[in-house]
């Protein structure tokens, strides 16, 4: 190939995320830079701002790709669909099994979703995240509940990695069924 000629790469920009990930997991978002997502992704540091102007613009790709494992599994939680099942013990047992999945993943999806406080165009993926999680709990509850039930895991989630407390299914599930009660 000619020097300076460009090879095409259909991945390049994915390839990008993922080390941006990675780079974050490691380093945290202090540890974010182009430079060190080029170096990571194996690219030329001419790609990560040719696919992202900013960092912000590649953490929020990054955020989209993080939040995406436990939305999903919520929405394709077979508690949603049976009217009949227990949607406290459903929502338990699966913040319980995606805590225990990989907690350094987890740490890290929290990470990103937690710079939105500093980060202000991080804001409208962490709200997207918490709607996409209360609209997949509206078929078996309102959407004012949906949303508390998703604070209640948001905030248990957020204390066992702060506490590095074992997950306590029995007590998410009772909180989560004081929220369901309806009076």
């Amino acid at each position: 190939m000619p020097s300076g000629a460009r090879r095409y790469d259909p991945d390049r920009r994915q390839r990008i995320i993922d080390a941006a990930i990675r780079v974050v997991g490691d380093r945290g978002i202090a540890g974010l830079s182009h430079r060190s997502v080029a170096a990571e992704a194996d690219v030329p540091l001419g790609s990560t701002t040719y696919h992202f102007k900013t960092l912000d613009d590649l953490l929020v790709a990054a955020l989209h790709q993080a939040n995406e494992g436990f939305a999903q599994a919520v929405a394709r939680s077979a508690a949603l669909a049976d009217p009949d099942a227990d949607l406290a013990a459903a929502l338990a047992r699966l913040l319980g099994e995606f805590l225990a999945a990989d907690r350094g993943r987890v740490e890290l999806e929290y990470e990103l979703y937690l710079a939105a406080l500093r980060r202000p165009a991080l804001r409208p993926v962490a709200a997207a995240w918490c709607e996409a999680v209360a609209a997949a709990l509206t078929p078996r509850t309102d959407p004012v509940t949906a949303r508390a039930l998703v604070a209640a895991m948001d905030g248990i989630g957020l204390q066992v990695l702060l506490t590095d407390a074992a997950y306590d299914e029995g007590y998410a599930r009772e909180v989560l069924r004081r929220i369901l009660r309806q009076d």
